[in-house]
Formats: C-alpha cells, sequence, structure tokens
C-alpha cells in the first residue's frame, strides 16, 4: 500500500497588511506593517490603542441578508476561504463540479473568540432592554464552532467537520489536523485554517490587564517587536486563513496546481502554565523535533522557521530556548523570523496566516524578515532575519506555534517533488 501524500492547492488570506495572498505577501517581503491607531472603538482610558485591523472585504458573493447574518469572524473567513477554493481551481459556488465525493470533502476552522461582536452587541441589548431583546441568533452566531459548519454549509462539505480551539496554536493546529485526516484516509479534500475577529474592548482590555500587549501607541507601525531586545508586547490583530489540502492523487486526478506538500506535523503540550510557556522550551522543542521526524528531515534539512515571534519578554525567550534545543548547533545558521512583526498577532488565524507565508517562502525562494527588530536580544541565541527579505532556496520549511495553555504546534512544508 503507498503511504498517502498531502499537497496544498489552494491559499486563501484576509489581514491587516492585505485581503488577499499576492498582497500580504508583497507587503511581507517588503516588510510593511499593518498596525495602525485603533478606530472600532473609543479607546479613551485604555493604555494599549493600536490594533491591526482588517479593511472589510466586499464579499460580492454575499447578499445584504447573509452578511446580516454572519458575524465578523465568518465574514473574514468567507473572504479567505473563497479565495483559497479559487486559488485550487474550484468554483466557490460549487467546489464539488469536478465530482468530488461530498462526504470525502471536510473543512477544519480554528477560531478562539468566537463572535465578540455578536456578544457585545446582544450583552449591551440585554442591559438596556431586558431578555427579550437577545437576538435568536446570539448563540449560532457566536460559538466559536459556527465557521467550520457556515463554512461547510455554504460550501456543500459534508465530510470531517470541526473546529480546533488553542488559542494562538489554532491554526496551526487545525491546519495539522487537516493534514492527520487526509494522511489517515478520512478524506481526499479539506478546507482548513483559521479566523478571528478578536479586537473588542473586552479581549483588550483582558490583554492588556495580563500586560502582554504593546502600548507603542505613538508609533503604531514600529510596535510589534518579535526578537527585539526592546520588545514591550504584541499588537492585536483580526485576520482570517485558509488553505485547500488535497490527497495527492486526488489533486492530480482533477488537474490542480500543485503549491506545496505537508510532510509533517507535531504536536505537544507544556503543562506547565496557563499563560507562560515552559521556561526551558522542552515541550515545543518535541513538537518541532516530531514534525521533523515525520518528515523524515534532518534539522539541517530546514531552510527557514516561521516562528510563533509574539514579541511578548516570555514568549521570544522561551521560543529561542526550544528553537536552540531542537536544532542543536544548527540554531545558529537557521533563518528566523515572525511575520506578527507586520500583521500583528490574530490569534486563531495566526497559525493559518503564517502558514500560507511558508508556502509562498517556498514558491518565491524568499524569506520575509522580521520588522522592527533592531537589536536582537542577546538572550534569544537565534538568527533572526530583519531588514530586508532574504532570497535563498527554500525547500523545507517549519511553521511554530505556542498558546496560552501551554499548546504547541509544527508543521514542516515541502517543496513538492514527484517521485
Amino acid at each position: 500500500m503507498t503511504a498517502k501524500r498531502v499537497v496544498i492547492t489552494g491559499l486563501g488570506a484576509v489581514s491587516c497588511i492585505g485581503n488577499s495572498v499576492n498582497e500580504m505577501w508583497h507587503n511581507l517581503i517588503s516588510g510593511h506593517s499593518g498596525i495602525a491607531p485603533l478606530t472600532a472603538f473609543d479607546t479613551t482610558g485604555f493604555s494599549c490603542r493600536i490594533a491591526g485591523e482588517v479593511k472589510t472585504p466586499e464579499l460580492p458573493s454575499l447578499s445584504t441578508k447573509e452578511k446580516r447574518r454572519m458575524a465578523r469572524f465568518h465574514l473574514l473567513a468567507v473572504a479567505a476561504a473563497e479565495e483559497a477554493l479559487r486559488h485550487a481551481g474550484l468554483d466557490p459556488a460549487d467546489p464539488l463540479a469536478d465530482g468530488t465525493d461530498p462526504f470525502r470533502f471536510g473543512v477544519i476552522a480554528g477560531n478562539s473568540a468566537g463572535g465578540v461582536d455578536v456578544y457585545d452587541r446582544n450583552l449591551l441589548a440585554l442591559h438596556e432592554r431586558g431578555c427579550g431583546a437577545v437576538s435568536a441568533l446570539f448563540l449560532p452566531l457566536y460559538i466559536v464552532n459556527s465557521v467550520s459548519g457556515m463554512l461547510a454549509i455554504r460550501f456543500h462539505a459534508r465530510g470531517v467537520n470541526f473546529t480546533p480551539v488553542s488559542a494562538c496554536a489554532t491554526g496551526c493546529h487545525a491546519v495539522g489536523e487537516a493534514y492527520k485526516s487526509i494522511l489517515c484516509g478520512q478524506a481526499d479534500m479539506i478546507l482548513t485554517g483559521g479566523s478571528e475577529a478578536c479586537i473588542s474592548p473586552a479581549l483588550i482590555s483582558g490583554f492588556q490587564s495580563l500586560t502582554a500587549l504593546s502600548c507603542r501607541n505613538d508609533d503604531p507601525a514600529h510596535a510589534n517587536r518579535p526578537f527585539d531586545r526592546d520588545r514591550d508586547g504584541f499588537v492585536l490583530a483580526e485576520g482570517a486563513g485558509f488553505l485547500v489540502l488535497e490527497e495527492l492523487e486526488h489533486a492530480r486526478h482533477r488537474g490542480a496546481q500543485i503549491l506545496a506538500e505537508i510532510s509533517g506535523y507535531g504536536a505537544t503540550c507544556d503543562a506547565y502554565h496557563i499563560t507562560s510557556p515552559a521556561p526551558d522550551g522542552s515541550a515545543d522543542a518535541r513538537a518541532m523535533s516530531d514534525a521533523m521526524k515525520q518528515a523524515g528531515i534532518t534539522p539541517e534539512q530546514v531552510d527557514y522557521l516561521c516562528a510563533h515571534g509574539t514579541g511578548t519578554i516570555v514568549n521570544d525567550l522561551y521560543e529561542s530556548r526550544a528553537i536552540n534545543a531542537a536544532f542543536g548547533e544548527y540554531a545558529a545558521a537557521l533563518p528566523v523570523s515572525s511575520i506578527k512583526s507586520m500583521t500583528g498577532h490574530s490569534l486563531s488565524a495566526a497559525g493559518a496566516l503564517e502558514s500560507i507565508a511558508c508556502v509562498m517562502a517556498i514558491r518565491e525562494n524568499t524569506i520575509p524578515p522580521t520588522a522592527n527588530c533592531d537589536n536582537v536580544d542577546p538572550e534569544c541565541h537565534i538568527n533572526v532575519v530583519r531588514g530586508q527579505a532574504l532570497h535563498r532556496q527554500v525547500d523545507h520549511v517549519l511553521n511554530n506555534a505556542l498558546g496560552f495553555g501551554g499548546h504547541n504546534a509544527a508543521l514542516i512544508f515541502n517543496r513538492y517533488k514527484e517521485i
């Protein structure tokens, strides 16, 4: 029995630096930041008044009524998912037109915050007008799994369907679990990724209370500074990223363009602290090592590591320790960058957007820089790509993600080659 291979045939992205993959990629390799003064609500009294807000997608495929019946994280997800399907050569109006069995087509879409805009509106209505003012659509639009269900309904996907929730590691876990589902024969094609519309007074206040956010309000473009010695926290952002994953023979049968391959996935837990990563980085290192082992590659074969790199004091330090533990002496030479320096931190969407950047790095033989890293923290003993994009051969990329609760996820993407 021939081992199955899982390939990527479509990409779709919505972020504060572009509402398409091409626009986002252009800004990433140019080092352009999408962080700006926050406009979604009145920030008077907030110590953090900046964010990575998304320009609302136009979405001509949705009627006005349909848009009213969606939370913001659904709208962002639909925009990114439709781009991914089109990129894969599929019609979003009928992605099964080529004969794919609907029970072999799945959706694994990550989310953590749910429809916070819906929650805020209904909580206000409850306080001002009583329980009768709460919408019947409140729960269906608020719950986190509604994004995977809504996408399945929209695209007629009747196969595996669920929503991973692992905080900031969610996007990576979604892609990894989709990879596993295809690998074990559960599906032929899966639309996977993550979506988050998390810019709300409550969430900003919560992260602010944790002292996790940057407060460089007078210089938003330079606020998120992963691995820089003067970093002071991350910047919250919105976004959505989706990928079309397929079993190789299924992709070949329909004549799809193969963008890259997924060949490894590792997932562990620190079992240490609810918000802080483990100081020694051992569990994160194990996730990365497991992913490389499954992919059948050595650390020296990884050409680029797309780091979680939030820009908080402990995350960057502990992640750098994990990289050293997983890569040994090669860590000093391995190119590492964090695109959150430009996209901000979009929570559940982050790992999906970073997976897209990994695929683009392979396609374009280009490694995006870490913006704003003027002086690498001497305690972070890694090779941070900064200043300008690095142009070199890129065949294997590792995407690393960490989340509150001690969740770790790592993915290996590689250049597709016929065997």
